[in-house]
């Protein structure tokens, strides 16, 4: 039994300094999940605290059936999008009507590039954060949790061309701000 294993048992027995040792374990890593789908560090650590409450309430569902970070980080992701269902009324006007004349664009490049070094990181994650909160939502939900505009679309509640919308202006948005920071055209 790894010594993840074992904090994740102690958990489910209650034991208040298991509860600890995982929150130390896994709150840097989900803080940055978090931040991604947050407007600023205080609301993406709100969105933590949230998160580790439904963890410890949950904690007996996790079955050890898959790796305990996909069930964490999912658990973390769906905190942040109920996040912003319940603040939508105040990121309402950064969501546009679809434009089906909008083409799709597919280029990758920039977005599948490993990033290696922590200022690269760093860089990046501002770049996202600094998006309106609609393209933001879209663009991590498409680009780092692989869903389809379809369901992006049913766990937002807009349309699939919103959805598409607003990856393609999040895509655009970043690749300008990329080509200014660099003094590149990518």
């Amino acid at each position: 039994m790894t010594e993840t294993e074992k904090i994740i048992n102690a958990c489910k027995r209650g034991k208040k300094k298991a509860f600890t040792k995982l929150y130390s374990m896994y709150a840097p890593k989900m803080l940055g999940v978090c931040m991604r789908y947050c407007k600023s560090r205080e609301e993406a650590e709100d969105v933590v605290q949230e998160g580790f409450i439904k963890v410890f309430q949950k904690i007996d569902t996790f079955a050890f059936k898959g790796s305990f970070d996909g069930w964490i980080r999912r658990l973390m992701v769906n905190t942040a999008i109920n996040h912003f269902k319940a603040n939508k009324k105040y990121y309402e006007h950064e969501f546009y009507a679809g434009d089906s004349s909008v083409a799709e664009d597919t280029s990758y490049d920039v977005y599948n590039r490993e990033i290696t070094t922590p200022l690269a990181q760093e860089v990046l994650m501002n770049m996202i954060q600094r998006l309106p909160q609609g393209y933001r939502m879209v663009f991590n939900l498409f680009v780092f949790e692989n869903l389809s505009h379809a369901k992006i679309a049913r766990i937002l509640d807009i349309s699939e061309s919103t959805s598409k919308t607003q990856l393609f202006k999040a895509r655009r948005k970043l690749k300008k701000e990329l080509a200014d920071r660099y003094g590149t055209k990518i």
